[in-house]
């Protein structure tokens, strides 16, 4: 399960008429840990931001699901609410789930969730939907994790191993 921790940083943006302001943005990162989310956004805002930066805060998030289907300017975040049975009691139990996706508006953003639960088998519903002040995502990427040249995959060592027998 993804686990996703907002991170507020501190930075100097340029502003539309020219002018250097410090800023606080949020950003969010799909980590393991706090001590990855750390690493990630580090790693991130260095490529990112030119100049000097400060994280104040890393927080983990309650997203559940991450719906990114195309650019748009703004992140929301969704409540979908849907009923399950408890295996133990056998009673009906009501399930939240937050979403994040992002759209140009409220509506986009309600079709998008809804279209993403349509192979759902139990009825669903969306009681909420805000807008939230992240600037970007950043899921994570299993390419970003490039093996150093004097190591090799283990199955290609389990495969060589089997070659040699």
């Amino acid at each position: 399960m993804k686990i996703w921790y907002s991170c507020k940083v501190k930075y100097g943006k340029v502003n539309d008429e020219g002018i250097m302001k410090q800023t606080t943005d949020v950003f969010l990162v799909d980590a393991m840990s706090y001590t990855e989310a750390e690493s990630r956004i580090y790693e991130a805002m260095e490529r990112d931001i030119s100049g000097e930066f400060a994280v104040n805060s890393i927080t983990k998030t309650n997203i559940g699901e991450l719906v990114h289907l195309e650019e748009a300017d703004y992140w929301y975040k969704a409540k979908v609410t849907y009923s399950t049975v408890d295996g133990d009691s056998e009673k009906e139990v009501k399930v939240n789930t937050y979403f994040l996706v992002n759209a140009e508006d409220v509506k986009q953003a309600f079709d998008r969730v809804s279209e993403s639960l349509n192979s759902m088998l139990v009825p669903f519903e969306i009681p909420s939907i805000a807008k939230t002040n992240i600037v970007e995502v950043y899921p994570y990427d299993e390419q970003e994790e490039k093996i150093p040249d004097n190591l090799k995959p283990l199955a290609e060592v389990e495969e060589e191993e089997e070659m040699e027998s």
